[in-house]
């Protein structure tokens, strides 16, 4: 497959070209239907506003919103007039607003009212009280320096900020023609978005990703599901993360598709929006689908339109990608693997691949991208079925880390492989295992023992709905494995019945030691279970220093 070279802004207009009137944007909930003409016609007035602002060509712009329509016009319009979108975890308080502006140098903020009862506005007020007595647009603040101009996203009038409309008001002061000479001059290797990585240790770094890198990973994914300009994906998955602003908005757009936005998970929400916009598509981490899958109300929902998507994010238990498969009837759904520093993806299984393939693997390359394993430390390369890290090599590798060159340098080597810190297998297919986070694998008594192993395993207990197998400091063997679950609704789970389920099936040192019920992990907004404060957690419920 040749790799494009256009921009977002060009990929977009060359799909209003090709079919004007032909669905683009969809949003059930507030009854938007907007056809590519119409999508770009607010883009272009979007990027015009942006631009009557003052704001340049490489100017940092964050958004701090779940996925409402203004947040996906605002990715295609940075993506015409040059600025760089830096995406705002949904999840953020005031601390991590305040580093992550001053890190990435923000001009400009976008952001909702609230999300999920927090006050967007309290916070951005907390981090920069002069606020409140500035022009809009002047904003002049000791803790955020840089930080300009305020943009909220909603019809109240906030002291200092702009709302939507009267940004949209300004269009009428940048012409068609000097939006044409921005565009113009815009090049595919121009940094576009920047995305801070979860920060689950140390302080959270920017991923600076070209137009050259996201747009050509949209059109792999949507290349690796098949996907064609007659599909419809559902897009409940955040797009604050790669998964939400490239494997969805870009992939559609890669092809000519129509995306069915999603504002805020709910699974029930989501089940209706696939029946009633007869969606082909729909996109999720392992705990969305799970969530759909296990609704009261599951089986009223027509959802015989869905043929694909993707499964990803985080590790896809077997039953889980069976349930898909068959319950929901998405016989060709894939699963994808990488990170944000990979723009995400470089693996990926395909429709064709057996659904012994597409639970046990996170498939092959894409086109055009090397990955191997090797022997963390030496770099050695290792052969097929053997565990090492997973490195990979091509369009696909970010930029670097904003203003961080020593992480950038200790992340991808000089010979251009990016070190994904994930221990993993290639068989002699090809096909990729990821069998953990380096950092998550358990070495007991000398063992190294990888999770994954173990949680596909206990899944497979009918009363289980899901597990997490993380380590915890034992003075005997170093680590000893302790098992977090989530039994389903009505069943009577005991440590007893999880051992004994365990014994004859898997080795005596895999067998946790520990036990816990719960109701819920602590996730990450994008839908990842964070497993360090599950550690952490551990540690205090069995009283280890």
């Amino acid at each position: 497959m040749s790799l494009l070279t256009s921009t977002i802004g060009e990929l977009l207009e060359e799909k209003v070209n090709e079919r004007p009137n032909h669905e683009a944007v969809v949003y059930p909930e507030r009854n938007i239907r907007w056809t590519y003409k119409e999508f770009d016609d607010k883009v272009n007035e979007t990027a015009k506003a942006l631009m009557a602002l003052g704001i340049e060509k490489g100017e940092h712009i964050a958004i701090w919103a779940d996925n409402k329509p203004e947040w996906v016009l605002t990715q295609f319009a940075t993506g015409k007039m040059g600025a760089v979108l830096v995406t705002v975890n949904t999840s953020y308080q005031a601390a991590e607003l305040e580093y992550l502006l001053n890190q990435s140098d923000a001009t400009t903020l976008i952001l909702a009212e609230s999300f999920k009862g927090t006050s967007y506005v309290d916070i951005i007020n907390e981090v920069a009280p002069e606020l409140k007595n500035s022009n809009s647009g002047q904003l002049s603040s000791d803790k955020v320096p840089k930080l300009k101009r305020v943009i909220v996203l909603g019809e109240r009038q906030i002291a200092g900020c702009y709302t939507w409309d009267q940004l949209l008001q300004k269009a009428a002061d940048v012409s068609d023609e000097d939006l044409q000479k921005r565009k113009e001059s815009l090049h595919h290797d121009d940094i576009i978005n920047m995305q801070y990585t979860s920060g689950t240790t140390g302080f959270p770094k920017g991923v600076m990703l070209t137009h050259y890198n996201i747009v050509n990973n949209g059109k792999q994914v949507a290349e690796g599901m098949n996907f064609t300009s007659e599909d419809r994906l559902c897009v409940p998955v955040p797009l604050f993360h790669c998964f939400g602003c490239v494997m969805s908005t870009l992939a559609t757009v890669s092809k000519g598709g129509t995306m069915v936005m999603i504002e805020q998970y709910n699974p029930e929400v989501v089940l209706q929006a696939v029946q009633d916009e007869k969606c082909t598509a729909l996109h999720g981490v392992p705990t969305m689908f799970i969530g759909e899958l296990n609704h009261p109300d599951f089986e009223k929902f027509d959802l015989s339109s869905l043929r694909t998507g993707v499964m990803a994010g985080s590790n896809c238990p077997k039953e889980v990608m069976n349930d898909v498969i068959y319950k929901m009837g998405a016989p060709e759904v894939t699963i994808c693997y990488g990170q944000t520093e990979t723009s995400p993806v470089f693996t990926q299984t395909r429709p064709t691949d057996s659904i012994e393939i597409r639970t046990t693997s996170v498939g092959k390359v894409h086109p055009n991208v090397e990955a191997k394993i090797v022997e963390p430390g030496t770099n050695q390369t290792l052969p097929p079925n053997e565990p090492g890290e997973i490195v990979t090599r091509g369009y696909h590798v970010m930029a670097g880390y904003y203003k961080n060159k020593e992480e950038t340098n200790a992340t991808i080597d000089e010979d251009g492989w990016l070190h994904t810190g994930d221990i993993g297998m290639m068989d002699e297919n090809g096909y990729f295992q990821v069998t953990g986070r380096m950092k998550d694998m358990v070495i007991r008594g000398g063992e190294n023992i990888y999770p994954r192993e173990i949680e596909e395993f206990i899944i497979t207990h009918p009363d289980v709905l899901d597990v997490q197998v993380v380590g915890v400091p034992d003075p005997k063997y170093g680590e000893e494995l302790m098992a977090w679950i989530i039994p389903k609704e009505g069943a009577r789970l005991t440590e007893e019945n999880i051992k004994s389920f365990c014994k004859g099936k898997i080795s005596h040192h895999k067998i946790p030691k520990y036990m816990e019920l719960t109701e819920e992990y602590p996730m990450t907004a994008s839908g990842k279970v964070q497993k360090y404060r599950l550690r952490e957690r551990a540690k205090d419920l069995i009283q280890i220093d």
